[in-house]
């Protein structure tokens, strides 16, 4: 959840060239400087390289005690399965295209189950969604606010497989909301530790007096009781009503959407509970609320591409596998009976395998879908797929802002979802006297063309009522030095209403040819969560399908052969 990601505003889907702004710039972005003396710079930049970029500078919350948990467990079989495999007698070579977390993850378990995958990314960047870059003065930023819950198991087993357990900085066991009727101030859901799931979670609840009042928490619980008796069944069933539709139904206050669930509709789809399918809540609360440490949030101790990216890259190419950036996919060409032969790069190079994955969004998959698939009605139910706008904002100020913590905050604002100062909770981010605010600007939809400039003077309207006692929109309090703005026309698949049956399972009707990212069918969210568990489920399908994709390999030898 909160995994955001963004492309430049000249790069929008409905303009010409979509293709290859897709394509090649997912994730665009865009940057603005306040003139700053040499002096500052030069100070700026000695305390960077003295402190170094990942010295331990945060005071963070222990690891919870998530591996006993029955997902964790779940999780750690489904990774196990893959080393325990048989080895194969001559390994596939898997054509991966794309390498965000859902294709570093299918090339990953593949090559852990023996096998040889090439990935294929585009652009010269790893991470996809969770890419990020660095600027001339060596700070970095992001696609967007990426957060690591105690509910991503297969996220967790895949930190513990790679050793990097330590690179996740754990908050404190809360969930911290602006308050828009009181400027400055913050409501706080602390979760207990001493009390098992759910009760932490309804505690935590019940002593929130400022957000909800008791009859309204009363109505809400009742209106969710359906959802505790009827399980995963009933959630499912959820997914033809929005969020607003769904509280209605069940006699919710109106208020109580408004005080919490706009602010979660946006941080976990950027939409707002009138479009969001309530079943995508429903999954969340169930994480939530039926696991001790299943909100409990930690962050990144750095940049994504080094930090997480990387290891997975260096595992992959330790087992013999590839990985390429700068390659792009022109066009899936096709064999006489339909399925692939192979990928034509813009290059004009081909890249040819015994099996071929497709790990892109599900919007770029769509444009490269070749005319004779589009009518095969597992590639036709994409069409309701579409990936949602979002743009991530970054700003640098001239001084530390106090009006604020160690923690992930929901704004509550119109235009904001969720912010938080980088410069407190990111080891590599820190800094003393400065403070860096990443900001997910959403809903999008009707900012995505405009201006960075309008979206900046928008964005610091917001902070003005956030940080009344600091922040300015004239900038007559902190100053800005920097900022970037990061774009995404389309990021996650918008989940509204209807959408579930349009989820695609990974392994495809076109023999050899496989699907992996978070909207392919998997019991979690468009997430980070849900992109590496649809990279396991793309490996194992792949794993269990290998006779039939060894003997189809061995007969095109035999006729590229006898042609030869």
């Amino acid at each position: 959840m909160v995994v955001f990601g963004n492309v430049s505003a000249a790069n929008l889907p409905y303009q010409n060239g979509f293709l290859e702004a897709l394509s090649s710039e997912l994730m665009g972005h865009s940057s603005f400087r306040i003139p700053i003396s040499s002096q500052t710079l030069k100070t700026r930049t000695r305390r960077r390289r003295t402190a170094g970029p990942l010295q331990v500078v945060c005071v963070d919350i222990p690891r919870p005690e998530l591996e006993n948990t029955v997902n964790f467990l779940e999780a750690a079989s489904l990774s196990a399965s893959f080393r325990s495999a048989p080895r194969p007698a001559k390994p596939l070579k898997v054509v991966i295209a794309g390498a965000g977390l859902a294709g570093l993850s299918t090339a990953k378990y593949l090559a852990d189950a023996g096998h040889q995958p090439l990935l294929l990314e585009a652009r010269d960047v790893l991470g996809g969604k969770i890419a990020a870059w660095k600027d001339e003065d060596g700070d970095w930023y992001e696609t967007g606010l990426h957060i690591f819950f105690g509910a991503y198991p297969n996220v967790q087993n895949l930190f513990g497989e790679l050793g990097i357990n330590d690179r996740l900085q754990w908050k404190e066991h809360s969930m911290i909301f602006a308050m828009p009727s009181k400027p400055g101030e913050f409501s706080r859901f602390d979760f207990p530790d001493v009390l098992p799931a759910p009760l932490n979670g309804i505690w935590a609840i019940l002593r929130n007096n400022e957000m909800l009042t008791w009859p309204e928490k009363i109505k809400f619980a009742i209106g969710l009781l359906p959802a505790m008796v009827g399980g995963q069944a009933y959630v499912e069933a959820q997914d033809g009503l929005s969020v607003e539709e769904w509280m209605r139904k069940q006699g919710v206050p109106d208020r109580v959407t408004d005080e919490v669930f706009i602010a979660m509709s946006k941080a976990l789809n950027f939409i707002n509970p009138d479009e969001l399918s309530m079943q995508c809540i429903l999954i969340a609360l169930n994480r939530f609320l039926q696991e001790k440490h299943g909100s409990k949030m930690a962050f990144l101790d750095g940049n994504p591409p080094e930090r997480l990216c990387m290891p997975i890259v260096e595992h992959i190419r330790s087992l013999g596998g590839e990985v390429r950036l700068n390659s792009r996919i022109r066009k899936i060409e096709l064999e006489d009976d339909g399925t692939v032969k192979n990928f034509l790069l813009t290059d004009g190079t081909t890249i040819q395998g015994d099996a071929y994955v497709f790990a892109t969004p599900v919007d770029i998959l769509k444009l490269l879908l070749p005319d004779s698939w589009k009518e095969i009605p597992y590639f036709k139910r994409l069409e309701k797929l579409v990936g949602v706008p979002v743009i991530n904002v970054h700003i640098w100020f001239d001084r530390k802002l106090k009006n604020t913590y160690d923690h992930l905050l929901f704004s509550r604002s119109n235009l904001l979802s969720v912010y938080a100062d980088m410069s407190l909770t990111c080891k590599e981010y820190y800094d003393p006297n400065r403070s860096m605010l990443e900001l997910v600007f959403a809903p999008a939809e009707e900012w995505i063309s405009r201006t960075d400039s309008d979206i900046i003077d928008a964005t610091m309207k917001e902070l003005e009522k956030l940080f009344p006692d600091e922040i300015a929109a004239d900038q007559s309090k902190a100053k800005i030095l920097k900022y970037h703005v990061v774009k995404t026309p389309r990021s996650v698949y918008k989940t509204i209403p209807d959408c579930e049956p349009c989820r695609p399972l990974q392994r495809s009707p076109i023999q050899g040819f496989y699907l992996a990212g978070d909207y392919t069918k998997q019991k979690y969210l468009a997430s980070m969560e849900g992109a590496v568990l649809s990279g396991k489920f793309c490996s194992q399908s792949i794993v269990q399908d290998y006779e039939l994709l060894a003997a189809s390999g061995r007969r095109n030898l035999s006729e590229t052969t006898v042609s030869t």
